[in-house]
């Protein structure tokens, strides 16, 4: 799932007014954040296999410590805890911690088999990605939902919170339809690359964006 985990970030701004956008995407993705470093590193291993699933070329032979649900829960308390102590409130913690729990949730649909619940555990996954219309339809309903959630929870102060806000959204979505046909990168190395870098830009953006909207609460 890609989208679908934005969704839940932008969606959790109405719950936690006082956290930037940039750290609910950031909990949200943190399993996607980790996960080309310690390929990078040579702690987890991926491989392209065209055809691998219907929506997309990559088999996840190993990653036990980006993740697994176990790992999930201990990064997402020590992120939440960090946040708490940056924006008081246990509520803060709650929902960090539940972002990044929910990262293993959503995957776990959308994966094959290869979801472990801890290092070395066993893996799990319903497979939705061999379905593409339904990946497609679902991530979609999410994306548009947790936009919504977002933009009624905040308005923008200035041009840069309004047209931050549609940049970075129409960015997120045009990656997802730019990648919904499931073509293989060229390398994985050149993959990891590439999503270390947009990544870190993703969160870049949507902090300067949110710096410019106010909450509604």
């Amino acid at each position: 799932m890609f989208i679908g985990h934005f969704a839940l970030g932008y969606a959790a701004k109405r719950w936690v007014p006082r956290v930037s956008l940039a750290v609910l995407f950031g909990a949200a993705q943190l399993a996607d954040f980790l996960w080309p470093v310690l390929v990078a590193l040579g702690i987890e291993r991926v491989r392209i296999v065209p055809g691998f699933t219907a929506a997309t070329p990559l088999e996840f032979i190993s990653y036990p410590y980006s993740h697994s649900l176990a790992t999930l829960v201990l990064w997402g308390a020590l992120f939440g805890w960090v946040c708490m102590r940056r924006v008081a409130g246990a509520r803060v913690f709650l929902v960090v911690l539940a972002l990044v729990v929910s990262h293993w949730v959503l995957d776990f649909v959308t994966h094959v088999p290869d979801m472990p619940l801890y290092p070395g555990g066993p893996r799990y996954g319903l497979g939705l990605w061999n379905v593409p219309a339904a990946t497609f339809a679902v991530e979609i309903a999410m994306f548009v939902t947790g936009v919504w959630i977002y933009s009624r929870a905040t308005r923008a102060e200035d041009r840069i919170g309004r047209w931050g806000f549609i940049g970075v959204t129409a960015f997120l979505l045009i990656g997802f339809l730019a990648n919904a046909k499931g073509t293989p990168p060229p390398s994985v190395t050149s993959m990891v690359a590439a999503a270390i870098v947009l990544g870190w830009l993703t969160l870049a953006v949507a902090w300067w964006a949110d710096g410019h909207r106010e909450s509604g609460k």
